[in-house]
């Protein structure tokens, strides 16, 4: 009997599944690098396919070592995730499904499975049925380790895509020098609300800004909790040394902050974006002219 085969009967089926991943690393590599998942997303070269595959192998391996086949979060798999997370990314990229992108995970388990069973050929039934159910449990936990990684990193990839959508609809404009303008358009929550304080606060630092105008003309409601937004982005504009002026509240938004009960009067109001603009103009010295209409003879 092969040494191995002699060693094997005192191990427990995951760590002779280990030791089976192993020895067989190279082929499993060689075969794993035909497979759709590896071939459509490794597209240099095969060989940077089968570097993959043994990369992987490797982090089973050890997996299986320590006994934690149905464990996501055993420490054989850190080196991988971000490998995983990009494979599992390119296929979502490419137009598969969840549903698919798993399926072609699951594949990769029939061509490990026929060399685990060559290789335990002169074992009793009962010892094969034990090592062969180790290994599905170990590539079933790959799977999800696969696709919890590739959701997460998905995730945060809408995160990133939201919060730049939201900072491109809230521009801050230059309206004079010295007086900024933040106009409101849609719903204030609280994560677009850091967003405007911190976009606001930013273009005070960098165009010395002594007035900053929030327009709200195209808020449709004002509550209590985006009352309180307006007023901690007021807050932190005077400590910046700029004053604030809320602009666009509407007899509707009006009246809502009167029921509410709302205390905005610390916070100087204008009704519209140009009386707020005549305000700040009028605050910095620079006066306001009429001009006379076309043909008026001046006197």
């Amino acid at each position: 009997m092969p040494e191995h085969e002699a060693d094997a009967t005192h191990l427990s089926p995951a760590r002779e599944v280990g030791d089976f991943l192993r020895r067989r690393r190279e082929q499993i590599a060689q075969r794993w690098a035909d497979e759709p998942l590896f071939r459509t997303v490794f597209t240099v070269s095969r060989d940077e396919a089968v570097d993959a595959g043994r990369t992987i192998v490797d982090a089973l391996a050890q997996v299986a070592d320590a006994q934690r086949i149905e464990d996501p979060d055993a420490a054989g798999f850190t080196g991988v995730r971000e490998q995983l997370a990009r494979m599992g990314a390119a296929r979502s990229r490419a137009g598969l499904s969840t549903t698919q992108v798993s399926s072609e995970l699951a594949a990769l388990l029939p061509p490990v499975e026929n060399l685990l069973v060559a290789d335990l050929q002169q074992e009793d039934p009962e010892r094969r049925r034990e090592c062969a159910t180790a290994l599905s449990v170990l590539m079933g936990t790959l799977r999800l380790v696969t696709m919890q990684t590739a959701l997460s990193e998905n995730q945060a990839l809408i995160d990133r895509q939201r919060l730049q959508l939201l900072e491109v609809a809230t521009p801050v404009i230059k309206l004079w020098d010295g007086i900024v303008a933040v106009p409101l358009i849609g719903t204030l929550d609280s994560a677009r609300s850091q967003v405007v304080m911190e976009t606001l606060l930013n273009a005070v630092v960098d165009q010395h800004a002594r007035f900053a105008i929030l327009d709200i003309t195209g808020v449709p409601t004002v509550d209590s909790l985006v009352a309180q937004h307006l007023m901690k982005t007021v807050a932190a504009a005077r400590l910046m040394g700029a004053e604030c002026v809320v602009s666009g509240i509407r007899p509707a938004i009006a009246q809502t902050i009167v029921h509410l009960g709302l205390d905005l009067g610390t916070v100087k109001t204008r009704a519209s974006l140009a009386d707020a603009l005549g305000y700040c103009l009028h605050e910095l010295g620079a006066d306001i002219v009429t001009a006379p209409a076309e043909g008026a003879v001046r006197r």
